[in-house]
């Protein structure tokens, strides 16, 4: 795949500009990397969202985060060609660039992609450059989401939804924790804290999976921060 398939720009300076790295000097990339970034940070939020109906707001951060990192981004740049042909200044050789610069140039590239035609044809820029972790993020279905797993096997194993029960809360209005214990009619699982309710809701449906379906309970990720 090559980076030149993926658009057609009306206006080559804008390519040329994007792959013009601050190395080289003045005119550089370095506005139209932010405005990649921008765009970049909506494709793949839209696309989350659309996707995953069943998410909360801090589970789509995270599939997000791991779609636009800097290792994904700086695979994409290098699977599509960008690093051959940027414009680098003395010291600085396409074969050995850090993923800082890589992920730079591909958000610069998509900002430039933007500017040219618009936010459709950046979407269509990522889903092509970054389809591999899209896909990793599209396919992370139920068991990513304990309580969504919980329901779906407590339901069909015995016809009632779990319930979730508030035991605690503590700490500052900005710095809240909450203990919540998962329930099956009258079995009752350990209790486990979460930042917000809903994280400890997640953390319970864990809890209770691992007693009752050991094999459906993968770990939900722990948002870092």
């Amino acid at each position: 795949m090559d980076f030149r398939d993926l658009h057609t720009f009306s206006d080559p300076g804008l390519l040329g500009l994007a792959l013009r790295h601050a190395s080289a000097g003045q005119p550089h990339n370095e506005r139209l990397e932010f405005l990649g970034d921008a765009a970049l940070d909506l494709v793949v939020a839209e696309a989350l969202y659309r996707r995953h109906g069943e998410l909360d707001e801090g589970r789509l951060s995270e599939l997000k985060a791991s779609v636009v990192s800097r290792p994904s981004l700086a695979q994409a740049a290098r699977r599509i060609g960008l690093p051959e042909a940027a414009l680098l200044g003395q010291g600085l050789t396409a074969d050995a660039l850090s993923r800082a610069v890589l992920a730079n140039l591909l958000e610069a590239w998509l900002g430039a992609i933007y500017l040219d035609a618009g936010l459709e044809a950046v979407r269509a820029a990522v889903e092509q450059a970054l389809a591999e972790p899209l896909g990793e993020a599209f396919g992370r279905e139920a068991v990513t989401n304990p309580k969504q797993t919980l329901q779906h096997l407590a339901q069909a194993q015995t016809g009632r939804p779990p319930e979730y029960e508030l035991l605690s809360e503590r700490g500052l209005a900005h710095a809240r924790a909450f203990q919540v214990r998962a329930k099956l009619g009258a079995q009752v699982f350990p209790a486990a804290w979460g930042r917000t309710r809903k994280e400890a809701e997640r953390w319970a449906a864990h809890e209770a999976l691992l007693r009752l379906f050991p094999e459906a309970a993968e770990a939900p990720e722990r948002a870092e921060g």
